[in-house]
């Protein structure tokens, strides 16, 4: 006999379904959801340099005259608004890091934040190149 956890009453359970309960073994462990794409590290590093502007020139020439005509280019490419840098708080950011978590990349948001402060040009041209690099048009 068994107890009712709830009423503390006795409870007969027929000899094939006391059997069954007692000798359930576990086989496999519990798995994730599966949403996630990637590691919350990422598994690469950026495919250019920081300081690779002038591999390509058409990028470095565009970000040095027209800054913001290069960001809301790059907004575009990864599917926001264009003029997101400019209308959102901290827009510029939140593409990089998009750009760098959908592409695998490690990083951090700090690391993209002082990316961007403290050389917000290079940083820019390094997203376009890096989407170029990863097949967005």
């Amino acid at each position: 006999m068994n107890m009712d956890p709830m009423s503390g009453q006795a409870v007969t359970m027929p000899p094939q379904m006391a059997t069954s309960v007692t000798n359930i073994v576990v086989t496999t462990q519990p798995q994730t959801n599966g949403l996630m794409v990637t590691g919350l590290t990422g598994h690469r590093h950026w495919s250019t340099g920081l300081f690779g502007c002038f591999d390509d020139i058409p990028s470095c020439l565009l970000t040095c005259f027209c800054m913001p005509c290069m960001e809301c280019k790059t907004a575009s490419r990864i599917g926001e608004c264009c003029c997101m840098p400019y209308c959102v708080m901290g827009g510029s950011l939140a593409m990089r890091t998009k750009i760098r978590t959908v592409g695998g990349i490690q990083g951090s948001v700090s690391n993209d934040s002082m990316t961007l402060c403290c050389c917000g040009p290079c940083a820019t041209c390094q997203m376009d190149r890096e989407l170029t690099n990863m097949g967005v048009l």
